[in-house]
């Protein structure tokens, strides 16, 4: 795609948001009949064609580089209490697994058989994969992951070498066989690498960010909510309460690389976009504590999206910066991603720190 062309797509995409166009994509009204039960009052929905069901927020891993781990454990086992059965993390997240450890350690308190625990492979090859899906599994003390994802897709040709000949999904696929993984996903930060993946393979989950801003701003996350609607993937959603980068003279609130909504309100609204939209089963909420308690209590009073939120929604993006757009133009050109766009977001960090 020329530049010229991808950037008029953008331009038209956010204009016509600007002027109050309805998006393509629309809230899913019966999003609230998809929730199976509720534990501790927070919603559970099933897990697209898995027929797992899983809390509606998910426990994020990434958070726990922030605490010791006392301050870990006692997350841990709260969030369960508070009914989160989907807990997340990567061997990426933290320096040499550091999230991973912490996260084997407090998840000793809970039952394995009452939670659905995910992990990740950042390597696209055969053998990178097939380490660290062992090392992970030692670090978080268990002898499966009831998901297991090619994390951090952003190209299609990253997408290409992990699902060709000596590619991870040759490891992940005999994991599978050998009980290690009962289910097979992937997360991408781009349209074009997560689309290559849902084209290349059958995959069980997709995760991707789903947040107000980026769809009222550049339509992003459209494209990948329906071709998951159409292959009956289930969605986890990443990014739920973004407001997208830190703008220049803006006060940063909290050493992060990106603005998160900080208010229960905020919270509220944010997460109820993200739960409308279609095959969306849970949403993950930025890497803090404090930030994951209210995405708990706004989703134990979820309620389906109103158009007065919408509007409102609509109204507050146009304020914010999209965190994708930049990312998501470079991949469409084919334009080289070696250097880093947010020099502090963890997934830009050099590998050989989490080696």
């Amino acid at each position: 795609m020329e530049r010229r062309s991808f950037l008029k797509v953008v331009g038209g995409v956010t204009g016509g948001l600007a002027l109050g166009v309805q998006p393509a994509l629309s809230a899913d009204r019966s999003s609230s009949k998809r929730e199976v039960e509720k534990v501790a009052g927070l919603p559970r929905r099933l897990l697209g064609r898995t027929g797992e069901k899983v809390s509606v927020v998910g426990f994020p891993g990434l958070a726990l580089s922030h605490y010791e781990q006392d301050e870990c454990n006692l997350g841990i086992v709260k969030a369960f209490e508070r009914g989160v059965n989907y807990y997340d993390v990567a061997p990426a997240y933290g320096r040499n697994g550091e999230c991973e450890i912490k996260m084997g350690v407090g998840l000793q308190s809970i039952d394995r058989s009452k939670i659905f625990l995910a992990c990740k492979t950042k390597m696209r090859d055969k053998e990178g994969a097939l380490k660290e899906l062992d090392r992970s599994l030692k670090r978080l003390r268990t002898d499966h992951f009831d998901l297991y994802q090619l994390h951090h897709i952003r190209t299609p040709e990253e997408v290409k070498q992990a699902l060709g000949p000596g590619g991870a999904m040759e490891t992940i696929l005999k994991a599978k066989e050998q009980g290690k993984i009962r289910y097979i996903g992937f997360s991408a930060h781009t349209t074009k690498g997560a689309l290559e993946a849902m084209n290349g393979f059958r995959f069980d989950t997709v995760m991707f960010p789903i947040n107000f801003v980026e769809m009222y701003k550049i339509g992003f996350g459209k494209a990948v909510v329906e071709l998951a609607n159409k292959q009956g993937a289930g969605i986890l959603a990443i990014k739920t309460m973004s407001k997208g980068p830190w703008p220049q003279g803006v006060e940063r609130t909290r050493k992060w690389w990106y603005r998160a909504t900080e208010t229960q309100a905020e919270t509220n609204a944010a997460l109820r976009f993200t739960l409308s939209q279609k095959q969306v089963a849970a949403g993950i909420p930025p890497s803090f504590l404090d930030l994951l308690d209210l995405a708990i209590e706004a989703g134990r009073t979820y309620q389906p999206i109103t158009d007065a939120e919408t509007q409102k929604l609509k109204a507050t993006a146009q304020t914010c910066l999209s965190l994708f757009q930049r990312e998501e133009q470079r991949v469409a050109l084919g334009e080289s991603l070696q250097k880093p766009l947010y020099p502090d977001s963890p997934h830009e960090c050099c590998p050989c720190a989490y080696a």
